[in-house]
């Protein structure tokens, strides 16, 4: 096909494509087969990497109200802060201990870098949780090393395994471990499996004591599925796979953040780190609203209790102090709502015949708006792009009034009119006003 579109002018040529940058070793690739049955372990990191991303961090009240919103909602593992970074999130870990605000079958999570006195502050935090992960991470791609570390291979190696032998000394027996070798995706891969196979001999990691091992996409460079290939390679390479939980942690960087985490699943992921709504740094971390309700769609249990989405909305907006757009995927305030005449007449159609169904099948709409919380009186809305569907389904749900065949066109065209004239949606108020001055004038 000859493309009509004209060169850019832009100068592409100073991008590396992505594999060029790191090669993945896999060409007999399993996961394209697969398909996710169950929900992994989801951990919110809303409390540590959306709470770094915002101009107001949240304070402790604010932390707290978030930290109760994910309990509520089903999370068994909460990273509730870098404690040796900031004393607004040391004092937040204290609070947990104090209060005793932790559920019994809650698992607080904390980030450390390799370095020691972060270690110990560290470890000083969580002193009398009874269940605690301890994160370890460190950069481990090229230009990371080259640039922030100033250290090749063998020295990072060596670094890492330094701050793990002062983490398992200072550990008690409620504590496991996690690492994230960070930029994950940009590190050569037999680096990583070094890396990860040696804190698993060190931490000593059991099935009943796993350790997690996490592989984050923290600057998204390539298209998902050269992420799952990343992830199957060390799903099949790592030592003592029974005892270790394979966690992936995808950013958005180039908007596909929710595809990677799924294709990741498919690879052999077991544990998706993330936020609701997808905030974070930069474009923001992987989308926990929109996985779990994407499996949800699919006939797959969540895990979490998505029954109150608005309610979640408003919870989040108001701890982070940014909104959710209204097109959110299953969350946003219009997502569930209709202008179009077309759309309003198939989901009105699909809607009238749903409880004679065994599955959910409405046209355009992926899930029942009831089971999110959502009221049918939002679903479908009118303005001058509306039908005579949209119209007749108002006035019968609102007002009994079911139209006759042959007024429906005819009032159609007075209600756009009207939209027109106003160039504002309808009330069915305003429907039912119309409708009077019409037909019982």
């Amino acid at each position: 096909m000859k493309n009509p579109q004209r060169p850019s002018g832009m100068p592409y040529h100073k991008y590396l494509p992505a594999h060029e940058r790191v090669e993945v070793a896999l060409t007999d690739r399993t996961w394209p087969a697969r398909r996710i049955g169950q929900a992994p372990l989801w951990v919110s990191e809303d409390l540590r990497d959306g709470n770094q991303a915002l101009a107001e961090p949240m304070d402790t009240p604010r932390k707290r109200r978030m930290f109760d919103l994910l309990t509520g909602m089903g999370f068994k593992e909460i990273v509730v802060g870098f404690p040796a970074a900031s004393r607004t999130d040391f004092d937040f870990v204290r609070h947990l201990a104090a209060t005793g605000a932790v559920p019994e079958d809650v698992t607080v999570s904390v980030l450390t870098a390799a370095r020691a006195d972060l270690i110990d502050r560290t470890f000083a935090a969580v002193d009398g949780l009874p269940r605690a992960l301890v994160h370890l991470y460190t950069p481990t791609a090229p230009v990371w090393r080259e640039v922030v570390l100033g250290r090749g291979r063998a020295e990072v190696r060596a670094m890492i395994k330094e701050a793990a032998t002062r983490m398992a000394r200072l550990a008690d027996e409620g504590t496991r471990f996690e690492f994230s070798p960070e930029v994950f995706n940009s590190t050569e891969p037999d680096f990583v499996l070094e890396i990860c196979n040696d804190l698993t001999r060190l931490w000593d990691a059991s099935p009943d004591r796993p350790v997690v091992h996490n592989l984050p996409a923290t600057v998204e460079i390539a298209s998902p599925n050269v992420y799952a290939d990343q992830i199957e390679y060390m799903d099949r390479h790592l030592e003592r796979r029974e005892s270790v939980v394979l966690s992936v942690h995808p950013h958005n960087d180039r908007g596909t953040g929710v595809a990677c985490a799924e294709l990741a699943m498919l690879a052999g992921a077991q544990r998706v780190e993330g936020c609701l709504f997808g905030n974070g740094e930069r474009t923001g971390n992987v989308d926990l609203v929109t996985l779990a309700l994407n499996l949800y769609s699919q006939g797959v249990d969540p895990m979490l209790d998505f029954s109150d989405i608005d309610g979640i909305r408003r919870t989040v907006e108001e701890c982070v102090r940014l909104p959710v757009h209204p097109r959110h995927p299953y969350g946003g305030e219009l997502v569930y709502t209709a202008f179009s005449g077309t759309h309003q007449d198939a989901i009105g159609k699909g809607l009238a015949r749903a409880g004679e169904r065994p599955h959910w099948d409405v046209p355009y709409l992926p899930i029942d708006p009831s089971d999110v919380g959502r009221a049918y009186e939002a679903v479908i809305r009118v303005n001058s792009q509306s039908g005579k569907g949209g119209v007749c389904y108002l006035l019968r749900e609102h007002y009994g009034v079911d139209l006759p065949e042959e007024r429906r066109t005819d009032f159609a065209r007075v209600v756009q009119a009207a939209a027109d004239e106003s160039g504002r949606e309808l009330t069915p108020e305003d429907l039912w006003s119309l409708y009077e001055a019409t037909y019982q004038a």
